[in-house]
Protein backbone atom coordinates (compact mmCIF):
# COMPACT_ATOMS: atom_id res chain seq x y z
CA UNK A 1 0.00 0.00 0.00
CA UNK A 2 1.12 3.51 -1.11
CA UNK A 3 2.56 5.42 2.13
CA UNK A 4 0.38 8.82 1.08
CA UNK A 5 -2.83 6.29 1.70
CA UNK A 6 -4.77 7.18 5.14
CA UNK A 7 -6.29 4.05 6.46
CA UNK A 8 -9.51 4.78 7.80
CA UNK A 9 -11.49 2.96 10.01
CA UNK A 10 -15.18 2.48 8.93
CA UNK A 11 -18.56 0.10 9.29
CA UNK A 12 -21.11 -2.35 7.42
CA UNK A 13 -23.38 -4.64 9.15
CA UNK A 14 -26.23 -7.04 8.23
CA UNK A 15 -28.63 -9.70 8.88
CA UNK A 16 -31.11 -12.10 8.11
CA UNK A 17 -34.75 -12.51 8.40
CA UNK A 18 -34.77 -16.08 8.43
CA UNK A 19 -33.46 -18.81 10.82
CA UNK A 20 -31.51 -21.59 9.16
CA UNK A 21 -29.18 -23.17 11.74
CA UNK A 22 -28.24 -22.71 15.24
CA UNK A 23 -24.77 -22.15 17.29
CA UNK A 24 -25.41 -21.84 20.86
CA UNK A 25 -22.53 -21.35 23.36
CA UNK A 26 -23.01 -19.87 27.17
CA UNK A 27 -23.41 -16.36 27.20
CA UNK A 28 -23.27 -13.99 30.40
CA UNK A 29 -25.81 -14.46 33.35
CA UNK A 30 -25.70 -18.16 32.17
CA UNK A 31 -27.81 -16.90 29.59
CA UNK A 32 -27.73 -19.00 25.85
CA UNK A 33 -27.36 -16.42 22.88
CA UNK A 34 -27.79 -18.05 19.41
CA UNK A 35 -26.18 -17.33 16.50
CA UNK A 36 -28.07 -17.81 13.27
CA UNK A 37 -25.97 -20.17 10.87
CA UNK A 38 -26.59 -20.65 6.62
CA UNK A 39 -26.75 -24.29 5.71
CA UNK A 40 -27.45 -26.37 2.99
CA UNK A 41 -31.06 -25.43 4.18
CA UNK A 42 -33.05 -22.94 1.61
CA UNK A 43 -31.26 -19.19 1.29
CA UNK A 44 -33.61 -15.76 2.01
CA UNK A 45 -33.71 -15.64 -1.49
CA UNK A 46 -34.92 -19.12 -2.03
CA UNK A 47 -37.84 -19.29 0.86
CA UNK A 48 -38.82 -16.58 -0.53
CA UNK A 49 -39.11 -17.48 -4.18
CA UNK A 50 -40.88 -20.47 -3.04
CA UNK A 51 -43.45 -18.18 -1.21
CA UNK A 52 -47.31 -17.52 -3.10
CA UNK A 53 -46.51 -14.83 -5.34
CA UNK A 54 -43.08 -14.44 -3.95
CA UNK A 55 -40.11 -12.40 -5.33
CA UNK A 56 -37.80 -13.90 -7.49
CA UNK A 57 -34.11 -12.61 -7.78
CA UNK A 58 -31.90 -13.28 -10.63
CA UNK A 59 -27.68 -12.58 -10.75
CA UNK A 60 -27.23 -8.88 -10.34
CA UNK A 61 -30.69 -8.80 -8.28
CA UNK A 62 -29.73 -7.33 -4.76
CA UNK A 63 -33.29 -5.70 -3.97
CA UNK A 64 -34.48 -8.96 -1.73
CA UNK A 65 -31.08 -9.53 0.04
CA UNK A 66 -30.50 -5.70 1.13
CA UNK A 67 -34.51 -5.45 1.91
CA UNK A 68 -34.34 -8.32 4.22
CA UNK A 69 -30.74 -7.35 5.78
CA UNK A 70 -31.12 -3.52 6.54
CA UNK A 71 -33.31 -4.17 9.69
CA UNK A 72 -30.74 -6.05 10.71
CA UNK A 73 -28.10 -3.10 11.05
CA UNK A 74 -27.97 -0.39 13.50
CA UNK A 75 -26.87 2.78 13.34
CA UNK A 76 -24.54 3.28 16.38
CA UNK A 77 -24.02 6.90 18.36
CA UNK A 78 -21.34 7.27 21.05
CA UNK A 79 -20.73 9.71 23.66
CA UNK A 80 -16.78 10.12 25.00
CA UNK A 81 -15.28 12.73 27.46
CA UNK A 82 -11.74 13.73 26.38
CA UNK A 83 -9.30 15.68 28.75
CA UNK A 84 -8.47 18.71 26.77
CA UNK A 85 -5.04 19.56 28.22
CA UNK A 86 -3.96 22.99 29.75
CA UNK A 87 -1.07 25.11 28.55
CA UNK A 88 0.68 25.46 31.48
CA UNK A 89 2.47 29.12 32.21
CA UNK A 90 5.83 29.24 31.68
CA UNK A 91 8.32 28.93 33.87
CA UNK A 92 9.94 32.22 33.31
CA UNK A 93 7.08 33.60 34.81
CA UNK A 94 6.98 31.62 37.48
CA UNK A 95 10.92 32.86 38.20
CA UNK A 96 10.30 36.45 38.63
CA UNK A 97 6.86 36.86 39.87
CA UNK A 98 7.05 33.62 42.18
CA UNK A 99 4.36 30.67 42.19
CA UNK A 100 1.46 32.41 42.83
CA UNK A 101 1.56 34.12 39.48
CA UNK A 102 -1.41 33.39 37.70
CA UNK A 103 -2.61 31.03 40.60
CA UNK A 104 -2.68 27.46 41.03
CA UNK A 105 -1.66 25.34 37.60
CA UNK A 106 -4.97 24.78 35.73
CA UNK A 107 -6.56 21.78 35.92
CA UNK A 108 -7.09 19.72 32.80
CA UNK A 109 -10.99 20.15 31.54
CA UNK A 110 -13.58 17.72 30.54
CA UNK A 111 -15.02 18.28 27.36
CA UNK A 112 -17.39 15.61 25.60
CA UNK A 113 -17.66 14.38 21.80
CA UNK A 114 -19.04 12.32 20.04
CA UNK A 115 -18.71 9.95 17.36
CA UNK A 116 -20.94 7.57 14.86
CA UNK A 117 -20.51 3.84 13.39
CA UNK A 118 -22.48 1.06 12.97
CA UNK A 119 -23.17 -2.56 13.99
CA UNK A 120 -25.20 -5.72 13.40
CA UNK A 121 -27.60 -7.84 15.28
CA UNK A 122 -26.61 -11.40 15.98
CA UNK A 123 -29.32 -12.62 17.96
CA UNK A 124 -32.85 -11.62 18.53
CA UNK A 125 -31.97 -11.06 22.36
CA UNK A 126 -30.06 -7.94 21.52
CA UNK A 127 -26.84 -8.59 20.94
CA UNK A 128 -24.52 -6.39 18.44
CA UNK A 129 -20.96 -6.99 16.99
CA UNK A 130 -19.60 -4.12 15.80
CA UNK A 131 -15.76 -2.64 15.76
CA UNK A 132 -13.67 -2.03 18.64
CA UNK A 133 -13.16 1.19 17.36
CA UNK A 134 -16.65 2.60 17.52
CA UNK A 135 -16.89 1.97 20.81
CA UNK A 136 -13.50 1.97 22.42
CA UNK A 137 -13.64 4.39 24.97
CA UNK A 138 -16.93 5.37 25.18
CA UNK A 139 -19.04 6.72 27.85
CA UNK A 140 -22.43 5.87 26.64
CA UNK A 141 -23.38 3.77 23.67
CA UNK A 142 -26.81 4.60 21.97
CA UNK A 143 -27.56 2.14 19.20
CA UNK A 144 -30.79 2.95 17.04
CA UNK A 145 -32.70 0.55 15.19
CA UNK A 146 -34.43 0.88 11.54
CA UNK A 147 -37.47 1.72 12.79
CA UNK A 148 -36.10 4.65 14.76
CA UNK A 149 -36.36 3.04 18.23
CA UNK A 150 -33.35 3.98 20.46
CA UNK A 151 -31.46 1.67 22.97
CA UNK A 152 -28.95 2.78 25.48
CA UNK A 153 -26.48 -0.38 24.83
CA UNK A 154 -23.72 -2.34 27.28
CA UNK A 155 -20.08 -2.93 26.02
CA UNK A 156 -20.04 -6.63 26.85
CA UNK A 157 -16.37 -6.90 25.53
CA UNK A 158 -14.06 -5.82 22.33
CA UNK A 159 -10.70 -7.36 20.85
CA UNK A 160 -8.89 -4.65 19.51
CA UNK A 161 -6.36 -7.05 18.28
CA UNK A 162 -9.30 -8.33 15.86
CA UNK A 163 -10.89 -4.85 15.71
CA UNK A 164 -14.26 -6.69 17.08
CA UNK A 165 -16.67 -5.72 19.96
CA UNK A 166 -20.24 -7.10 21.22
CA UNK A 167 -22.40 -4.85 23.08
CA UNK A 168 -26.14 -5.35 24.25
CA UNK A 169 -29.29 -3.73 24.44
CA UNK A 170 -32.20 -4.69 26.33
CA UNK A 171 -34.56 -6.02 23.88
CA UNK A 172 -36.04 -9.15 22.32
CA UNK A 173 -37.59 -10.38 19.53
CA UNK A 174 -34.91 -8.41 17.23
CA UNK A 175 -34.25 -9.81 13.25
CA UNK A 176 -31.06 -11.43 13.66
CA UNK A 177 -28.54 -12.01 11.01
CA UNK A 178 -27.89 -15.11 9.38
CA UNK A 179 -24.48 -15.91 9.35
CA UNK A 180 -22.10 -17.24 6.26
CA UNK A 181 -19.59 -19.10 4.78
CA UNK A 182 -16.75 -16.43 4.59
CA UNK A 183 -14.36 -19.50 3.26
CA UNK A 184 -16.92 -19.79 0.39
CA UNK A 185 -16.21 -16.52 -1.04
CA UNK A 186 -14.85 -16.30 -4.40
CA UNK A 187 -13.20 -13.19 -6.01
CA UNK A 188 -15.67 -11.53 -8.18
CA UNK A 189 -18.60 -12.95 -6.13
CA UNK A 190 -21.22 -10.21 -5.29
CA UNK A 191 -21.43 -8.31 -1.99
CA UNK A 192 -23.20 -5.97 -0.57
CA UNK A 193 -22.32 -3.11 2.12
CA UNK A 194 -24.75 -2.05 4.74
CA UNK A 195 -24.40 0.73 7.06
CA UNK A 196 -24.49 4.00 8.10
CA UNK A 197 -22.07 6.31 6.16
CA UNK A 198 -21.24 10.11 6.75
CA UNK A 199 -24.23 9.69 9.62
CA UNK A 200 -26.83 9.31 6.82
CA UNK A 201 -29.59 6.89 7.38
CA UNK A 202 -29.44 3.31 6.03
CA UNK A 203 -27.51 2.57 3.19
CA UNK A 204 -26.86 -0.04 0.67
CA UNK A 205 -24.04 0.10 -1.53
CA UNK A 206 -22.68 -2.93 -4.14
CA UNK A 207 -19.46 -4.31 -4.75
CA UNK A 208 -17.45 -7.47 -5.81
CA UNK A 209 -14.98 -9.39 -3.61
CA UNK A 210 -11.34 -8.16 -4.98
CA UNK A 211 -9.48 -10.26 -2.55
CA UNK A 212 -8.98 -12.42 0.17
CA UNK A 213 -6.36 -12.29 3.40
CA UNK A 214 -5.26 -8.70 3.10
CA UNK A 215 -3.20 -7.59 5.22
CA UNK A 216 -3.01 -4.25 5.67
CA UNK A 217 -0.83 -3.21 9.24
CA UNK A 218 -3.94 -0.80 10.25
CA UNK A 219 -4.36 -2.55 13.63
CA UNK A 220 -0.48 -2.94 14.81
CA UNK A 221 -1.00 0.24 16.51
CA UNK A 222 -3.11 -2.05 18.69
CA UNK A 223 -0.58 -4.10 20.16
CA UNK A 224 0.40 -3.55 23.38
CA UNK A 225 3.41 -1.92 24.14
CA UNK A 226 4.00 -2.62 27.71
CA UNK A 227 2.70 -6.40 27.29
CA UNK A 228 6.16 -8.43 27.29
CA UNK A 229 4.34 -11.27 25.20
CA UNK A 230 2.40 -9.06 22.52
CA UNK A 231 -0.13 -10.54 20.90
CA UNK A 232 -0.15 -10.09 16.90
CA UNK A 233 -3.08 -8.40 15.37
CA UNK A 234 -5.26 -11.05 13.18
CA UNK A 235 -5.37 -9.17 10.27
CA UNK A 236 -6.75 -11.79 6.58
CA UNK A 237 -9.40 -9.43 5.34
CA UNK A 238 -11.77 -9.26 3.00
CA UNK A 239 -11.33 -6.58 0.28
CA UNK A 240 -14.42 -5.17 -1.19
CA UNK A 241 -14.96 -2.24 -4.08
CA UNK A 242 -18.52 -1.61 -2.64
CA UNK A 243 -18.18 1.59 -1.47
CA UNK A 244 -18.02 2.34 2.53
CA UNK A 245 -17.26 5.43 3.97
CA UNK A 246 -16.60 7.00 7.58
CA UNK A 247 -19.25 5.37 9.42
CA UNK A 248 -19.99 2.58 7.88
CA UNK A 249 -17.44 1.10 10.89
CA UNK A 250 -18.97 -2.25 12.00
CA UNK A 251 -21.46 -2.58 9.65
CA UNK A 252 -22.28 -5.95 7.13
CA UNK A 253 -20.77 -7.35 4.30
CA UNK A 254 -23.35 -9.43 2.93
CA UNK A 255 -23.60 -12.04 -0.23
CA UNK A 256 -26.65 -12.09 -2.23
CA UNK A 257 -28.04 -14.93 -0.18
CA UNK A 258 -28.44 -12.33 2.30
CA UNK A 259 -25.75 -13.91 4.45
CA UNK A 260 -22.88 -11.91 6.73
CA UNK A 261 -19.98 -12.56 5.32
CA UNK A 262 -17.82 -9.82 7.04
CA UNK A 263 -17.83 -7.08 9.15
CA UNK A 264 -16.31 -3.59 7.67
CA UNK A 265 -13.36 -2.05 9.20
CA UNK A 266 -11.59 -0.34 7.03
CA UNK A 267 -10.28 1.64 4.09
CA UNK A 268 -7.88 2.87 2.00
CA UNK A 269 -7.91 6.29 1.17
CA UNK A 270 -5.88 9.35 0.02
CA UNK A 271 -8.71 11.55 0.51
CA UNK A 272 -10.18 9.59 3.57
CA UNK A 273 -13.21 8.93 1.72
CA UNK A 274 -14.40 5.66 -0.41
CA UNK A 275 -11.68 4.83 -3.50
CA UNK A 276 -12.28 1.53 -4.49
CA UNK A 277 -10.34 -0.09 -1.37
CA UNK A 278 -12.51 -1.41 1.30
CA UNK A 279 -11.15 -4.31 3.74
CA UNK A 280 -13.89 -6.36 5.90
CA UNK A 281 -13.00 -8.60 8.75
CA UNK A 282 -14.27 -12.68 7.78
CA UNK A 283 -17.14 -13.68 9.18
CA UNK A 284 -15.42 -16.64 10.30
CA UNK A 285 -13.17 -15.00 12.48
CA UNK A 286 -16.43 -12.95 14.02
CA UNK A 287 -18.28 -16.32 15.06
CA UNK A 288 -15.22 -17.02 16.83
CA UNK A 289 -14.16 -13.77 18.58
CA UNK A 290 -17.87 -13.13 19.50
CA UNK A 291 -18.58 -16.27 21.15
CA UNK A 292 -15.07 -15.61 23.17
CA UNK A 293 -16.47 -12.38 24.40
CA UNK A 294 -19.72 -13.92 25.30
CA UNK A 295 -18.62 -16.82 26.71
CA UNK A 296 -15.10 -16.28 28.43
CA UNK A 297 -15.09 -12.11 28.68
CA UNK A 298 -12.17 -12.02 26.81
CA UNK A 299 -10.85 -14.07 23.21
CA UNK A 300 -9.59 -17.32 23.84
CA UNK A 301 -6.03 -17.45 21.75
CA UNK A 302 -4.21 -20.55 20.38
CA UNK A 303 -0.26 -20.43 19.71
CA UNK A 304 1.07 -22.53 17.60
CA UNK A 305 5.23 -21.89 18.36
CA UNK A 306 6.60 -20.47 15.67
CA UNK A 307 8.69 -17.91 14.33
CA UNK A 308 6.91 -17.87 10.68
CA UNK A 309 8.54 -16.37 7.32
CA UNK A 310 6.09 -16.05 4.19
CA UNK A 311 7.69 -17.46 1.29
CA UNK A 312 8.26 -15.73 -1.69
CA UNK A 313 10.77 -16.74 -4.63
CA UNK A 314 13.25 -14.73 -3.42
CA UNK A 315 13.08 -16.43 0.46
CA UNK A 316 12.73 -19.94 -0.65
CA UNK A 317 16.24 -19.43 -2.76
CA UNK A 318 17.81 -17.99 0.38
CA UNK A 319 16.60 -20.81 2.58
CA UNK A 320 17.26 -23.76 0.22
CA UNK A 321 13.92 -25.24 -0.07
CA UNK A 322 12.41 -27.01 -2.45
CA UNK A 323 8.77 -25.00 -2.80
CA UNK A 324 8.15 -21.46 -3.61
CA UNK A 325 4.89 -21.01 -1.48
CA UNK A 326 4.15 -21.60 2.40
CA UNK A 327 5.14 -20.26 5.54
CA UNK A 328 8.76 -21.41 6.37
CA UNK A 329 9.43 -22.43 10.31
CA UNK A 330 12.79 -20.64 10.86
CA UNK A 331 11.91 -21.05 14.42
CA UNK A 332 10.01 -23.80 16.71
CA UNK A 333 9.55 -22.12 20.03
CA UNK A 334 10.93 -24.63 23.16
CA UNK A 335 8.23 -26.43 24.42
CA UNK A 336 5.72 -24.79 22.51
CA UNK A 337 2.74 -26.58 20.55
CA UNK A 338 4.92 -27.01 17.09
CA UNK A 339 8.03 -28.47 18.89
CA UNK A 340 6.00 -30.86 20.48
CA UNK A 341 4.31 -32.29 17.38
CA UNK A 342 7.58 -32.43 15.54
CA UNK A 343 7.71 -29.53 13.22
CA UNK A 344 11.45 -28.20 13.53
CA UNK A 345 13.30 -25.17 11.67
CA UNK A 346 13.40 -25.73 8.15
CA UNK A 347 9.89 -27.14 7.45
CA UNK A 348 7.44 -25.09 4.74
CA UNK A 349 4.23 -25.34 6.13
CA UNK A 350 1.99 -25.70 3.03
CA UNK A 351 -1.55 -26.61 4.30
CA UNK A 352 -3.35 -25.90 7.43
CA UNK A 353 -6.42 -28.08 7.93
CA UNK A 354 -6.34 -28.48 4.49
CA UNK A 355 -6.24 -25.14 3.45
CA UNK A 356 -3.40 -24.32 1.19
CA UNK A 357 -1.22 -21.20 2.80
CA UNK A 358 -0.08 -18.80 0.67
CA UNK A 359 0.84 -15.80 3.64
CA UNK A 360 1.27 -15.21 7.37
CA UNK A 361 -1.84 -13.91 7.33
CA UNK A 362 -3.75 -16.43 6.06
CA UNK A 363 -2.10 -18.71 8.72
CA UNK A 364 -3.06 -16.23 11.60
CA UNK A 365 -6.65 -16.25 10.88
CA UNK A 366 -6.77 -19.84 10.61
CA UNK A 367 -5.47 -20.14 14.11
CA UNK A 368 -6.86 -17.13 15.53
CA UNK A 369 -10.64 -19.36 14.90
CA UNK A 370 -9.14 -21.67 17.34
CA UNK A 371 -8.19 -22.30 21.30
CA UNK A 372 -6.13 -23.55 23.48
CA UNK A 373 -6.09 -27.30 23.03
CA UNK A 374 -7.85 -27.35 19.81
CA UNK A 375 -5.75 -29.82 17.26
CA UNK A 376 -4.57 -28.37 13.59
CA UNK A 377 -3.61 -30.54 10.94
CA UNK A 378 -0.52 -29.04 9.66
CA UNK A 379 1.04 -30.14 6.19
CA UNK A 380 4.40 -29.82 6.11
CA UNK A 381 6.82 -29.98 3.39
CA UNK A 382 10.10 -31.55 4.37
CA UNK A 383 13.42 -32.01 2.25
CA UNK A 384 11.12 -32.12 -0.73
CA UNK A 385 8.35 -34.61 0.70
CA UNK A 386 4.93 -33.92 2.90
CA UNK A 387 4.12 -35.24 5.74
CA UNK A 388 1.02 -34.34 8.19
CA UNK A 389 1.38 -33.38 12.07
CA UNK A 390 -1.66 -32.93 14.63
CA UNK A 391 -0.34 -29.28 16.66
CA UNK A 392 -2.53 -29.05 19.73
CA UNK A 393 -2.38 -25.13 20.63
CA UNK A 394 -1.22 -23.79 23.38
CA UNK A 395 -2.52 -21.07 25.12
CA UNK A 396 -0.14 -18.16 25.62
CA UNK A 397 1.37 -19.57 28.86
CA UNK A 398 2.00 -22.72 27.31
CA UNK A 399 -0.71 -24.08 28.68
CA UNK A 400 -4.09 -25.92 27.20
CA UNK A 401 -6.55 -24.43 29.10
CA UNK A 402 -8.94 -21.34 28.24
CA UNK A 403 -7.86 -18.00 30.24
CA UNK A 404 -11.00 -16.43 31.19
CA UNK A 405 -11.28 -12.74 31.84
CA UNK A 406 -10.98 -13.05 35.70
CA UNK A 407 -7.46 -14.63 35.83
CA UNK A 408 -6.47 -12.10 32.88
CA UNK A 409 -7.47 -9.07 35.59
CA UNK A 410 -6.00 -10.49 38.20
CA UNK A 411 -2.77 -10.79 36.32
CA UNK A 412 -2.80 -6.95 35.16
CA UNK A 413 -3.42 -6.03 38.66
CA UNK A 414 0.38 -5.56 38.68
CA UNK A 415 0.71 -4.57 35.41
CA UNK A 416 1.20 -0.95 32.92
CA UNK A 417 -2.67 -2.22 31.83
CA UNK A 418 -4.32 -1.41 34.93
CA UNK A 419 -3.03 2.47 35.01
CA UNK A 420 -4.95 3.52 31.76
CA UNK A 421 -2.47 5.02 29.49
CA UNK A 422 0.38 4.16 26.82
CA UNK A 423 4.26 5.01 27.69
CA UNK A 424 6.95 5.27 25.94
CA UNK A 425 10.65 5.50 26.49
CA UNK A 426 12.75 8.96 25.93
CA UNK A 427 15.34 9.03 23.66
CA UNK A 428 19.16 9.96 24.87
CA UNK A 429 18.70 12.74 23.31
CA UNK A 430 14.81 13.98 24.67
CA UNK A 431 16.57 12.76 28.03
CA UNK A 432 20.35 14.70 27.44
CA UNK A 433 18.22 17.92 26.53
CA UNK A 434 16.04 17.60 29.56
CA UNK A 435 19.09 17.16 31.54
CA UNK A 436 18.16 13.68 33.11
CA UNK A 437 19.56 10.54 32.73
CA UNK A 438 16.34 9.09 31.49
CA UNK A 439 12.81 8.65 32.36
CA UNK A 440 9.43 6.91 30.82
CA UNK A 441 6.49 9.51 28.99
CA UNK A 442 2.60 9.34 29.40
CA UNK A 443 2.07 9.23 25.59
CA UNK A 444 -1.51 8.82 26.21
CA UNK A 445 -4.19 8.60 28.76
CA UNK A 446 -7.09 6.47 28.23
CA UNK A 447 -9.18 4.95 30.89
CA UNK A 448 -7.48 3.82 34.44
CA UNK A 449 -6.05 4.88 37.56
CA UNK A 450 -4.01 7.84 36.35
CA UNK A 451 -7.01 9.18 34.39
CA UNK A 452 -8.69 9.34 37.76
CA UNK A 453 -5.33 11.55 38.99
CA UNK A 454 -4.09 14.97 37.79
CA UNK A 455 -1.56 13.50 35.56
CA UNK A 456 -1.61 14.91 32.17
CA UNK A 457 -0.34 13.50 28.72
CA UNK A 458 3.68 14.35 28.54
CA UNK A 459 4.57 13.74 32.08
CA UNK A 460 7.62 12.28 32.10
CA UNK A 461 8.00 9.91 35.14
CA UNK A 462 11.30 9.74 36.50
CA UNK A 463 10.95 7.75 40.07
CA UNK A 464 8.04 4.92 41.16
CA UNK A 465 8.06 4.72 44.95
CA UNK A 466 11.42 6.16 45.18
CA UNK A 467 13.34 4.16 42.44
CA UNK A 468 14.51 5.36 39.31
CA UNK A 469 12.55 4.98 36.08
CA UNK A 470 14.07 4.71 33.16
CA UNK A 471 12.05 2.22 31.10
CA UNK A 472 8.65 0.92 30.67
CA UNK A 473 10.55 -2.26 31.71
CA UNK A 474 11.52 -0.12 35.29
CA UNK A 475 7.67 0.66 35.76
CA UNK A 476 6.48 -2.90 35.20
CA UNK A 477 8.98 -4.26 37.50
CA UNK A 478 7.80 -1.59 39.91
CA UNK A 479 4.39 -2.04 39.07
CA UNK A 480 4.80 -5.96 39.97
CA UNK A 481 6.06 -4.95 43.84
CA UNK A 482 3.05 -3.24 44.81
CA UNK A 483 1.16 -5.06 47.32
CA UNK A 484 -2.31 -4.72 47.84
CA UNK A 485 -3.73 -1.54 49.06
CA UNK A 486 -0.26 0.05 48.46
CA UNK A 487 -0.28 2.76 46.22
CA UNK A 488 1.74 4.20 43.43
CA UNK A 489 4.15 7.38 43.99
CA UNK A 490 5.19 9.07 40.29
CA UNK A 491 7.81 11.48 40.66
CA UNK A 492 8.39 13.21 37.24
CA UNK A 493 8.39 16.62 35.02
CA UNK A 494 6.43 18.21 32.14
CA UNK A 495 8.12 18.78 28.76
CA UNK A 496 9.80 22.10 28.96
CA UNK A 497 9.82 22.59 32.85
CA UNK A 498 12.47 22.40 35.45
CA UNK A 499 9.64 21.61 38.26
CA UNK A 500 8.99 18.23 39.58
CA UNK A 501 5.50 17.03 39.91
CA UNK A 502 4.47 14.25 42.99
CA UNK A 503 1.28 12.28 41.97
CA UNK A 504 -0.29 9.51 44.17
CA UNK A 505 -2.12 6.96 41.85
CA UNK A 506 -4.07 4.22 43.73
CA UNK A 507 -3.00 0.69 43.06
Amino acid sequence: MKSNWKLLALMALLSSVVTLAAYNFLGFNNRDVVFNESSSAPTILGRLASLPNGPTATPGDFSTAAEAVTPMVVHIRTTMTRTVRQQQVPDIFREFFGDEFGGQRQQPRRQQGQASGSGVIISKDGYIVTNNHVVQDADEVEVIMTDKRSFKAKVIGTDPLTDLAVIKVDANNLPAITLGDSDGLKLGEWVLAVGYPLDLESTVTAGIVSAKGRRIGILDQNISKTDPKPDSPVEAFIQTDAAINPGNSGGALVNLRGELVGINSAIASATGYYSGYGFAVPVSLVKKVSADLLKYGNVQRGYIGILPIELNSTVAKEKNVKVGRGIYVQEAVEKGAAEAAGLKKGDVIVKMDGQPLDSDAQMREIIGRRRPGDIVTVTVNRDGSERDFKVELRNRNGGRDVIKKADVAAANTSSLSSLGAQFEELSDQDAKQIGIAGGVRVKKITSGKLAETDVEEGFIIVKANGKSVKTTKDLQAIMASVKEGEGLMLIGMYPNSSRMYYYAVPV
